[in-house]
């Protein structure tokens, strides 16, 4: 998936890349990251805040948007039976998903959901549970950006970990 998104992407600056790569929802960072240390390596070698920055730009675009245009759009789509289906179920998906953390601790337990660094938990389910529960826009901005620097770390951390060990191994 994520070499056929790079091959679509050939052409533009590696940062872009790496960006776009971040603020696609089926990648978001936790696959940015890795594919800049491994499927990218070998276009270009940037230090690890260097990936870290711009897969957290990258992963934040589209939060604003997302928070912002979601209740029209989806108000105005569900006169559509298909798209109403669509939503209907995306949004009970993100629902369970979620759950009763975001529900009882609200911007605290949205940053705890974005934070971990699982598919499906990044920006985008995030964006869509704060505007599901109702948390005010002002909250769910700093707390998804919160949520999404941790998971960045951790996938930062996790590679670079995973990377040295594997290179301890194959040097040893």
């Amino acid at each position: 998936m994520g070499e056929t998104l790079l091959e679509w992407l050939s052409g533009i600056p590696a940062e872009v890349q790496m960006m776009v790569l971040s603020a696609f929802p089926l990648t978001e960072l936790r696959g940015s990251i890795p594919l800049a240390w491994t499927a990218m390596s070998g276009t270009w070698a940037w230090p690890w805040w260097k990936i870290y920055l711009l897969a957290l730009a990258g992963n934040l675009i589209p939060v604003p948007f997302i928070l912002w245009f979601l209740d029209p759009v989806s108000r105005f789509l569900r006169r559509w039976r298909v798209f109403d289906r669509f939503f209907s179920w995306l949004f009970e998906r993100t629902r369970r998903r979620a759950g009763r953390n975001i529900e009882r601790y609200e911007a605290l337990g949205l940053t705890i959901f974005v934070a971990i660094p699982l598919p499906v938990t990044g920006a985008w389910t995030g964006s869509l549970a704060a505007f599901l529960f109702g948390i005010p826009k002002r909250l769910a901005i700093p707390a998804i950006a919160l949520g999404v620097a941790i998971a960045g770390l951790l996938v930062t951390l996790i590679m670079s970990g995973a990377l040295a060990g594997i290179g301890f191994i194959v040097g040893s």
